[in-house]
């Protein structure tokens, strides 16, 4: 599972870098970009990340993939 970015969406609110702080890193500044980790989730972060596309509030964060059984 990995996430992408709606960059056209992100307004910058940085409630993704609050859920997951390792993932997400937002600009300052009126053109915030988002820049998140390219790659498959690891099991341990997954919930942050979970979290931080929940609380989106512009749902620019999309979780894409699949998962095992175990999830």
């Amino acid at each position: 599972m990995r996430v992408d970015v709606d960059f056209d969406l992100c307004q910058g609110h940085a409630e993704c870098q609050a859920e997951a702080p390792d993932w997400f890193t937002v600009g300052k500044g009126s053109e915030a970009k988002v820049r998140a980790k390219r790659g498959e989730i690891p099991d341990d972060q997954l919930a942050d990340v979970k979290a931080a596309v929940k609380y989106c509030p512009t749902q620019a964060l999309r979780l894409v993939g699949t998962r095992t059984p175990q999830e």
